[in-house]
């Protein structure tokens, strides 16, 4: 897997440095006025672009939260796209001033990702998850735990950037993607998850425990890393 670099995403950078660049050129020719606006979207993408270090769990069966931003949902659902059964779906709403680097809930082999094209309508809406566009990693732990966490495009939010690959070896809490400018992220669980958040939470990507599988191979430990 293709790791980012931290405390800021790589992906920022080209972002960083243009706007950088346009707040020195319009200094140097003594627009202040247009230099202090293109100085403050430079901290501004900075900023929206930052990813830091978390201290992830590592209960034994806990699932970890994707991404930073406020849960929107959390149901059973009958899911037709990824796991073709009943699921337990947590859906997590990220705005421009989260953080937005995504994180993997539970460690596995990605057993595959599915980018599908379509629209940008806003993300804490219903039909964004129908219609918008998304990457969806379907993931399969040790114990044989198989989930699905979907990153989906919104109305601001037009560039899904993802890291796994089909076959990759991931752990809890590892990067592995971002969504500019902010957006939503999905999670399919079975549905004898039990959950540990309540619509309406600010949650944390990589800290915070969405729910505590039901089956697990009971050789982890409790314990915490910084990742």
């Amino acid at each position: 897997m293709q790791q980012p670099k931290v405390p800021v995403a790589s992906e920022g950078v080209p972002f960083i440095l243009f706007s950088g660049f346009a707040t020195l050129v319009f200094a140097l020719i003594g627009l202040s006025l247009p230099a202090l606006l293109c100085l403050l979207l430079t901290a501004f993408v900075t900023y929206f672009f930052r990813d830091p270090s978390r201290v992830v769990p590592t209960d034994p069966g806990a699932i970890i939260c994707p991404a930073d931003g406020k849960v929107i949902q959390v149901r059973e659902v009958d899911d037709h796209r990824f796991a073709q059964q009943r699921v337990l779906k947590i859906s997590i709403f990220m705005n421009v001033f989260n953080v937005h680097v995504n994180r993997i809930p539970m460690g596995g082999t990605v057993e595959r990702v599915f980018l599908s094209p379509g629209a940008f309508y806003a993300a804490d809406k219903d039909k964004a998850e129908l219609h918008n566009e998304y990457c969806a990693l379907t993931i399969t732990t040790s114990a044989g735990l198989q989930y699905t966490v979907v990153q989906i495009a919104g109305f601001i939010a037009r560039r899904i950037v993802c890291w796994a690959e089909q076959g990759d070896l991931v752990t809890a809490g590892q990067r592995f993607g971002l969504i500019r400018f902010g957006s939503r992220v999905d999670l399919y669980l079975p549905p004898t998850v039990q959950v540990q958040v309540q619509t309406g939470e600010k949650v944390r990507a990589g800290e915070t425990i969405l729910g505590l599988a039901a089956e697990t191979n009971g050789q982890e430990k409790n314990q915490e890393s910084i990742a």
